[in-house]
């Protein structure tokens, strides 16, 4: 016993000693925080979701490949859809839940522990982080199909269930019907560390209802009982011009600049990876279309488009402009033309009142203009028979200029390909090309959740007809 004793005595002064240095401030790293702001969070949750969408890191995101947009001139797995060498899947799914999510539910509850915040301001930032949290939330949804969500950062629940994706669907609606009723636009939100819109909870309003609008129209095909009434109610309160884009700003140095740039500068990368796809290229070389110059380079004075699915030399064919690698060009999470042509497509499905060629000449003459051209340069070209509006062809007009002014943006492109079936596109074939390939439909789940959470991953396989990446999300049913 006195052995005893006397061996407790030393760690009880140890850690006495401990105890002293810690309230002295010794042995506590002054250069890193312990409590991370709320805005913070909020900040770098939209910043790894913009990025995430934006980059054209071949191991994180190839929907500028399935869209074929981009072309290649290194790595053929990608443009021939293999998603298991490397772990394509894992890095998407891993942003949108570690990075994203879980960064606005911290964020959310800092916010809600903050007694002395002021009410309509804690409403406005709580709104503000349910509306991106439900943008992330689609992301899962319409890549994957069912996906964790209900035991989701249930931390009693380490290997939590895969929900069933119409019900997350569902929810995730209902969420933002409940987030944009919390706005006051005249209070305050997050101020500076909302990078979208600088506080402006106005343009909140707009860019909440425009993903209201963007989502319900999602559904439209399986579920028209409930996005009809949704579009309806969003339609008024939309985006009204180029002005109200959700564009998220990039700096000039890393690692806050564009990181198209990062990647594909010569001031940052030597890298030459891409080319412009020849389907892109040729179908608006076809067309005349003014925004050529401002999406990629000519060559010999053309613009040319590479074989997808095959290796192209770099300097045979059109590549990305100076302007899609600015370290400073901002990414658009949601702009005016998108929103317009969604309004067409609402029109044509008897959702709302008006002209479906009205709004969908609007959405063209938008991306022509954002991206440079001149209102006499969309003039002209929405003048040509092949652009020019039809009512009986509505999913091929407006799939098809959408598919254009969607450029830079693979993954928007790629939900709306899926959803419109225009343009045609095919897969690659012919010479070494491996017989039978699919434009992928959605993404595998990541190889990790066999290891992690297998019988969950398994469980949801089985529900949605297996985990292939030609099994539709519950939505495609075209």
């Amino acid at each position: 016993m006195k052995k005893i004793i006397i061996f407790l005595i030393p760690l009880a002064f140890l850690a006495s000693c401990v105890d002293s240095l810690i309230e002295d401030g010794y042995n506590v790293d002054q250069k890193s925080a312990t409590i991370a702001p709320p805005e913070t969070l909020f900040t770098n949750a939209l910043k790894n979701l913009t990025d995430v969408l934006t980059t054209p890191n071949v191991n994180t995101n190839n929907f500028r490949l399935y869209i074929q947009h981009w072309a290649t001139t290194t790595y053929l797995q990608e443009p021939r859809y293999d998603l298991t060498s490397r772990t394509i899947p894992q890095a998407l799914w891993q942003v949108l839940y570690r990075d994203v999510i879980a960064d606005l539910k911290e964020s959310r509850r800092l916010i809600e522990a903050d007694m002395f915040l002021d009410a309509a301001a804690r409403n406005n930032q709580l709104a503000q982080i349910e509306i991106i949290e439900v943008y992330a939330w689609s992301v899962l949804v319409n890549a994957f199909g069912d996906v964790p969500y209900s035991e989701a950062f249930t931390y009693e629940i380490p290997l939590p269930k895969y929900d069933d994706a119409q019900t997350v669907y569902n929810n995730i609606l209902a969420r933002l019907d409940v987030a944009l009723i919390m706005i006051d636009a005249s209070a305050d939100g997050f101020g500076d560390g909302d990078l979208l819109y600088e506080g402006d909870m106005a343009q909140w309003v707009k860019f909440g209802n425009s993903v209201k609008l963007k989502l319900a129209m999602v559904i439209a095909d399986v579920d028209a009982a409930t996005a009809g009434p949704m579009v309806a109610a969003a339609a008024p309160n939309v985006f009204s011009s180029n002005a109200d884009n959700a564009r998220f700003p990039y700096l000039s140095a890393p690692p806050n600049n564009n990181p198209l740039s990062a990647n594909l500068n010569p001031l940052y990368s030597q890298r030459q990876d891409y080319v412009m796809a020849g389907a892109l290229v040729d179908q608006m070389n076809s067309l005349n279309d003014p925004r050529r110059p401002f999406y990629f380079t000519s060559v010999g004075g053309i613009f040319k488009g590479g074989k997808y699915g095959f290796l192209n030399a770099y300097a045979d064919f059109s590549h990305v402009s100076e302007t899609i690698i600015d370290p400073e060009l901002e990414a658009l999470l949601l702009d005016y033309s998108e929103v317009q042509f969604l309004l067409a497509e609402a029109v044509e499905r008897g959702f709302i009142a008006g002209t479906a060629a009205t709004y969908y000449n609007n959405a063209v003459a938008a991306s022509i203009e954002y991206w440079g051209g001149t209102p006499a340069e969309a003039t002209a070209y929405l003048a040509e028979s092949e652009v020019a509006y039809s009512s009986p062809q509505f999913k091929e007009k407006i799939g098809t200029q959408k598919w254009i002014a969607l450029y830079n943006r693979g993954y928007d492109a790629w939900v709306e390909w899926k959803r419109l079936d225009y343009p045609a596109l095919l897969p690659p074939s012919g010479g070494d090309v491996p017989a039978g390939l699919t434009i992928p439909v959605r993404l595998i789940y990541p190889i990790n959740e066999q290891t992690l959470n297998g019988a969950s991953r398994e469980a949801a396989s089985a529900a949605i007809g297996g985990d292939l990446a030609t099994t539709k999300v519950f939505w495609d049913i075209n």
